[in-house]
């Protein structure tokens, strides 16, 4: 995996965390999921980040990772 790259996840308290992978806290923690997405295109342009999938649609589930 690379060391660059980024999840958007989102926290009990209904906002989104930016993350680089195992780390213990967030880089960021922002309100909408679209602007945490703007957020780790900032923190890693030549990177694309992974965002937690926060609904069930007819292509996947909850849990599971997207790219933007």
């Amino acid at each position: 995996m690379n060391k660059n790259q980024l999840f958007v996840e989102r926290r009990e308290q209904g906002d989104y965390a930016v993350r680089r992978p195992n780390s213990q806290r967030a880089s960021d923690v922002l309100p909408t999921q679209a602007a945490a997405i703007a957020r780790s295109r900032k923190l890693s342009p030549g990177s694309t980040p992974l965002v937690e999938r926060v609904r069930t649609t007819t292509r996947g589930h909850t849990d599971q990772w997207r790219k933007p």
